[in-house]
C-alpha cells in the first residue's frame, strides 16, 4: 500500500505518471546537440544503476501511480543483456506503457525480444534522410540502417512509430517537407523537436527554430494540414494532412513550453532523480538504496523532490546560461 496517496504530485497540482529511465551515459553515436564535441566522462560501471535497483524503483514509482516507464539512454539497447531488464520491467502490474527511445542501430538484434517483453512503444531518432547530413549531426556513417529500422518497426506492428527530430537552422531545417512526405505511407509520427541548450552542445539562437517558424514552412508547401487533438500531457502539438497514413508534431519545449501540464520525472543512469530537465537540482536514490533505506524512506525522498519541482523553467537564455549535465548524461 503507498505509504502516501500524493507523493508524485506537486504543489502545483500536477500528478507525475511518467516516468523516463535513462541505462547507460553510453551511445554509439556522437549527435551534435547531445554529446560535447570533447565527449564526456563516463561514470565507472559500478556507480550505474542494477538492473535489481531499476527494477525496485520502478515498483516503487507504478505503486505510486506511475503507469507509463521509458528507457533511454545513452543509447539505452548498447546496455549489456538489456533484455533482461525489459523482461522483469514488463511484469510490472499497472504499467501500461512501456516505451524505449532508440537511434535503430541496434534494434534488429533486440527488436523480438523487446516485443515478447511488452516494450509497446518506440521512439527512433532520425534528424536528416540526406546521407551527408546525416554523418555531420551524429558525427557517424548509417542512415540507411535508421531507415530500415523504422520500416522494421512498424512491421512488427508499432504504430505509431515515434520518429524524433531535432531541427537546426543550417542543418536540417530544410528538410522539414521531407519529413512530412515520410508520413504519407508509414503509420510514423515525426515530432520536430526545437534545440534545447544543454551544456557542451553549442546550441545558441541562431541555430534554433521555432515551432510557429516550421509551422509556416511546412503549411506553405502543405496548405491542407490539418491540426488534431491532443491527449492530456502531450508534449507534442499534433497535425496530419489528410490522406497520409501518419501524422507529424512539434514539441515546442522552448517557444512555447507546455511546464504547467507536465507529468513526467527522469531517473539518470547513475540514480539521480530529476525532476524537471533543465533544473540542475537532483537527489540520489542510488546512494540511498545502497545505504539499505527502505522503500518508505525512498518514497519520502521523492516526495520531497517532487514538492520543490518548479513552475516552469526559466526560459532558453536562462537554461543556456545555466549549470547542467550534458543532456547525453541526463536520457531524453
Amino acid at each position: 500500500m503507498p505509504l502516501e496517496p500524493h507523493i508524485l504530485t506537486d504543489r502545483f497540482g500536477r500528478s507525475h505518471s511518467y516516468l523516463r529511465i535513462s541505462l547507460t551515459e553510453r551511445c554509439n553515436l556522437r549527435c551534435r546537440y547531445c554529446m560535447p564535441a570533447d565527449g564526456v566522462q563516463l561514470q565507472p560501471r559500478d556507480q550505474l544503476l542494477t538492473f535489481e535497483e531499476i527494477e525496485r524503483l520502478a515498483r516503487l514509482f507504478v505503486a505510486e501511480g506511475v503507469n507509463k516507464i521509458r528507457l533511454t539512454g545513452g543509447e539505452p539497447l548498447v546496455r549489456k543483456d538489456v533484455e533482461d531488464l525489459m523482461d522483469m520491467l514488463g511484469r510490472i502490474d499497472g504499467l501500461r506503457t512501456f516505451a524505449v527511445t532508440t537511434n535503430g542501430f541496434l534494434l534488429r538484434r533486440k527488436l523480438a525480444r523487446m516485443r515478447s517483453a511488452g516494450v509497446n512503444l518506440l521512439n527512433i531518432s532520425l534528424d536528416s534522410m540526406r546521407e551527408d547530413r546525416f554523418d555531420f549531426i551524429t558525427r557517424r556513417t548509417g542512415l540507411g540502417i535508421v531507415l530500415d529500422a523504422i520500416d522494421l518497426a512498424v512491421d512488427a506492428g508499432y504504430n505509431p512509430v515515434k520518429v524524433n527530430c531535432v531541427v537546426m537552422r543550417g542543418f536540417n531545417d530544410d528538410e522539414l517537407g521531407d519529413f512530412v512526405e515520410f508520413t504519407r505511407d508509414r503509420p510514423v509520427d515525426v515530432r520536430f523537436i526545437e534545440y534545447m541548450p544543454f551544456q557542451g552542445n553549442g546550441w545558441n539562437d541562431g541555430v534554433f527554430v521555432p515551432y510557429t517558424e516550421m509551422l509556416s514552412s511546412i503549411s506553405d508547401r502543405y496548405p491542407q494540414l490539418t491540426r488534431l487533438s491532443d491527449a492530456p500531457g502531450d508534449t507534442s502539438k499534433s497535425y496530419a494532412v489528410p490522406g497520409y497514413l501518419g501524422r507529424v508534431g512539434f514539441i515546442t519545449s522552448m517557444s512555447e513550453h507546455f511546464c504547467s501540464s507536465c507529468n513526467r520525472l527522469r531517473m539518470t543512469a547513475d540514480g539521480n532523480l530529476k525532476v524537471c530537465l533543465f533544473g540542475n537540482a537532483e537527489v540520489s536514490l542510488r546512494d540511498q538504496m545502497r545505504a539499505g533505506a527502505t522503500d518508505e524512506a525512498l518514497r519520502a525522498l521523492i516526495a520531497g523532490a517532487v514538492s520543490r519541482k518548479s513552475a516552469a523553467h526559466g526560459g532558453m537564455y536562462a537554461i543556456a546560461s545555466s549549470e547542467n549535465r550534458p543532456m547525453i548524461l541526463i536520457g531524453g
